[in-house]
């Protein structure tokens, strides 16, 4: 006699959906290429061998011109948060004052982890629709004629908002009032989508994550450090052990690591920054752009509003999207999911059924962003969403435009 299967036993399924491939536009994880997937599939070798000391220095060497450096870039087993942590370990001791800036639920989420770690924050207030304003970065470090502020803290692209702050400007901020703060960057949602020059803008370190532009799982984050954040950390006296600095530069030079690495991940990494140099970071900014813009025009079509206020802050990876009064944004997302299979971003703290996000960042063409908008479209009109028609031909007539002009990937990008 058949024993029943009892409640809960049978296997969940990650794809109920019959047909098709899932639209994953949520601005993060990204959709995951299949030279990628295919590469994080070789089998794992020895982390201490020849064979992987070679894999990473060829990874490191890599990673500069993405990060637009020359200095060390760390890279530890884990999501954008520890990298968020290394940062501040690594540099600073406990009753530090730090200035941040209210851009959204990411730079709220750092405060945080900034505050537990014994740090006093000063978090100026911000309306989650605009970037962080170098005029107020200028003022703020006027008034510090003590020099209290150990660094400032900015989140590049902020990932809930859609709003992309002004760093070159911040930095130039800085260098007027000559204060000696450090300059710490989040680009978890704009390294490899939106221009960004670690050396060049004088940015001390730079935190990233492996699942938005670098087209990979989560699983890997990263600091890019300055000889001054290196200097700093010399004498930083908050606890730190795996997230040092100084014991894996060291052991990098070798191409190992003082904890056992995601060995995987990092074939994956491999194969993800050998298409970025393929493809030109030039271009892999370009197509952000235009895709970008595109998106904009169709929700300006829709008659819906974007979040970020100001255009020289829109962002190149996603754009967040007001819904009218009256209506739920994660209603109408569930309705999206259910009906066309796609997924897209939630509004997070304040702004939590209000915004819907679409992502446009990482493996991404014109087809799939007509797709993407196309569904859009289609749940506004199920979920009985007032707006008008005439998004998606707005979109497709700026993608039907020529395309500019290909650029070569310079030398130093490309893959040998």
């Amino acid at each position: 006699m058949a024993v029943a299967d009892p409640p809960g036993a049978r296997m969940f399924k990650l794809d109920p959906h019959p047909s098709g491939r899932h639209f994953l536009q949520i601005p993060g994880p990204t959709n995951v290429p299949d030279r990628v997937l295919r590469a994080i599939d070789q089998p794992t070798i020895d982390h201490r061998g020849p064979e992987f000391g070679r894999l990473t220095q060829e990874i490191l060497e890599r990673l500069k011109p993405v990060f637009q450096t020359t200095g060390p870039i760390v890279t530890y087993a884990a999501s954008g948060t520890g990298a968020w942590e290394a940062a501040l370990v690594n540099t600073l001791s406990p009753g530090d004052r730090v200035l941040m800036f209210e851009t959204g639920h990411f730079a709220t989420l750092w405060r945080a982890l900034a505050e537990r770690l014994g740090l006093v924050v000063e978090f100026v207030p911000g309306d989650w629709r605009s970037g962080v304003d170098p005029a107020l970065v200028e003022a703020k470090l006027e008034e510090d004629r003590a020099h209290a502020f150990k660094a400032v803290m900015a989140v590049h692209n902020e990932t809930s908002t859609g709003v992309t702050s002004r760093i070159p400007e911040i930095r130039r901020a800085i260098d007027r009032t000559g204060h000696p703060a450090l300059f710490m960057v989040d680009t978890i949602s704009s390294l490899a989508s939106i221009d960004y020059r670690h050396a060049e803008w004088g940015v001390d370190v730079t935190v990233a994550g492996s699942q938005k532009g670098l087209m990979l799982p989560p699983g890997l984050s990263f600091n890019a450090v300055s000889d001054k954040a290196i200097a700093a950390s010399r004498h930083a006296r908050l606890p730190r052990s795996y997230w040092r600095w100084d014991e894996t530069i060291a052991m990098n030079r070798q191409g190992y690591f003082p904890a056992t690495p995601a060995t995987n991940l990092l074939y994956g990494l491999h194969e993800a920054l050998a298409m970025l140099h393929e493809e030109g970071l030039p271009n892999v900014f370009a197509r952000h752009q235009r895709h970008a813009e595109a998106t904009r025009r169709a929700v300006r079509g829709w008659g819906l509003e974007i979040l970020c206020r100001n255009p020289a802050e829109y962002s190149g990876s996603l754009t967040a999207v007001l819904m009218p009064d009256g209506h739920d944004a994660d209603a109408f997302r569930r309705d999206v999911l259910d009906r066309f299979d796609m997924s897209l971003g939630t509004g997070l703290g304040k702004l939590s059924g209000r915004v819907f996000r679409i992502g446009h960042l990482g493996f991404f063409n014109d087809l799939m962003l007509c797709g993407t908008l196309c569904g859009v479209e289609m749940g506004l009109a199920t979920a009985g969403v007032p707006c008008r028609r005439g998004g998606i031909q707005a979109a497709l007539e700026h993608l039907a435009r020529p395309l500019p002009e290909v650029l070569p990937a310079a030398a130093h990008e490309r893959v040998r």
